[in-house]
């Protein structure tokens, strides 16, 4: 008896009692949990009530046939795997049973080892596919909307946004920072649409060689070139029916550009040394960090695939402009690690939290909380547990410079930090009410208001 399989359960539907119970004697030594039916309308309502992975029935039977069992069970949408046992002279309706979703069919009489292997095979299937369920299902509330976290004006106004598109067929361009989430964007506007239940397929077109782009996109047929030794299909053609995500669009070369903007425009390709035409059936959503209106200017982006590209336009806001968002990002990462609901956090260290630029965006953030919870005593986030860049941005930029370094610096650039450092400290200890700011500041409520939009200082008061 194999204990391994103990947490398998089956259903044995026939009318002939002798068969039932071999079958069920022979499953019992294998180590499933086994039931039995007499019939389809029996084990209907035996199904009701409990979960088995695998269903094997007699076809014939009387009340309900095993073809209605499978019938009724996939219109009320149970997709139980389905074993059929059929009279040599009735294969006909085993695959009319196959037709409704019946995973095989086995002939009376049969063998012992041969039905012992077609279960084996058929739980197996069983198995991947609950783990692919649950997968998805995890997939799902990953990339969930509500999972974009924020409450700033930036973050609501993005989600609205992803929630109208999501539905759409229109192709997507995601612009934005490193760091700021633009492949999880993606996988939520894939996951929101009618074509989540066909593969998400990402790509960074800066991470393959030139010479191999084509060939990974679009596949190639056996001897398009010294090794191609088999088919191989390409990435358009895994995305069959689904998304295809082409990050870090600007780094793709201008001839891979070309080929593109011609797929696009056809809605079909041909693999690499092809000669049939392939359909396309995708959607595609492209990202970036690059500013690609001004790669057009310079000659490097072609300005017909950009068009292409931009139906619609998703751009994500840095992290520094949304500073209210960063202690419900630390929640969100401390409770994904450890399972704990709420990080408190220190008030100095949230101050030079909230005062640091975050070159890296989120992404930086994350790392941030994981070295936090790793290195600090995991209760509370403290000033310890902080990086020096962070720990020291503020106190540099506060202190005016003594002498001018001999390579020089960004005078613009060290000014607005100064004054954002010098607006974000203001608004602390106003309690973020940008009138008393503005007072402790000796301006008006004009001019900070103008100063905190300038600098993209998010502040709700």
């Amino acid at each position: 008896m194999s204990t391994e399989n103990s947490s398998y359960k089956i259903l044995v539907v026939d009318d002939e009692n002798s068969l039932r119970e071999m079958l069920s004697i022979l499953l019992q030594r294998e180590g499933y949990q086994v039931d039995q039916a007499e019939d389809g309308a029996r084990a209907f309502a035996q199904i009701q009530k409990n979960h088995y992975d695998l269903v094997i029935s007699d076809i014939q039977m009387p009340r309900m046939t095993g073809i209605e069992l499978l019938r009724q069970l996939r219109e009320q949408g149970n997709n139980v795997t389905v074993m059929m046992i059929t009279a040599f002279s009735s294969t006909e309706e085993a695959v009319e049973a196959m037709k409704l979703g019946a995973y095989d069919y086995i002939t009376k009489p049969f063998k012992n080892d041969e039905i012992r292997l077609v279960i084996k095979n058929a739980l197996e299937r069983e198995y991947l596919q609950q783990q692919n369920r649950q997968l998805k299902k995890q997939l799902g509330q990953r990339f969930s909307f509500k999972n974009l976290i924020g409450q700033s004006a930036k973050m609501c106004k993005l989600v609205s946004l992803m929630e109208r598109i999501a539905p759409s067929q229109a192709n997507v361009l995601i612009t934005g920072e490193s760091g700021t989430g633009k492949e999880l964007v993606a996988q939520a506007l894939h996951l929101h649409s009618d074509r989540k239940q066909h593969p998400f397929v990402p790509i960074n077109c800066g991470a393959i060689p030139e010479n191999l782009l084509e060939s990974e996109l679009f596949g190639y047929e056996k001897g398009a070139f010294t090794g191609a030794d088999k088919r191989k299909v390409g990435l358009f053609e895994s995305a069959d029916k689904g998304t295809l995500f082409l990050d870090e669009i600007g780094e793709l070369p201008i001839g891979m550009q070309v080929k593109l903007l011609r797929v696009l425009q056809e809605r079909e390709f041909r693999r690499v040394g092809g000669t049939n035409n392939i359909p396309l059936n995708i959607r595609l959503v492209a990202a970036t960090n690059l500013n690609l209106e001004e790669m057009i200017e310079e000659g490097n982006f072609r300005q017909d695939l950009f068009y292409r590209l931009n139906v619609v336009s998703i751009e994500l806001p840095p992290l520094r402009t949304r500073q209210s968002d960063i202690p419900l990002l630390i929640n969100s990462f401390y409770q994904r690690l450890t399972g704990r609901e709420e990080y408190p956090i220190q008030q100095t260290a949230l101050k030079l939290l909230l005062n640091y630029d975050w070159p890296g965006n989120v992404r930086e953030l994350e790392n941030l909380v994981e070295r936090c919870v790793v290195l600090g005593d995991g209760d509370e986030l403290t000033v310890d547990c902080l990086t020096d860049q962070i720990r020291h941005k503020n106190r540099n930029l506060s202190t005016l410079m003594g002498n001018l370094p001999d390579e020089g610096f960004d005078l613009d650039n060290w000014l607005e930090d100064l004054e954002r450092t010098v607006l974000l400290q203001a608004l602390e200890k106003s309690d973020g009410i940008k009138k008393r700011a503005a007072e402790l500041l000796g301006i008006n409520f004009r001019s900070i208001r103008y100063r905190l939009e300038k600098l993209g200082i998010d502040n709700n008061e």
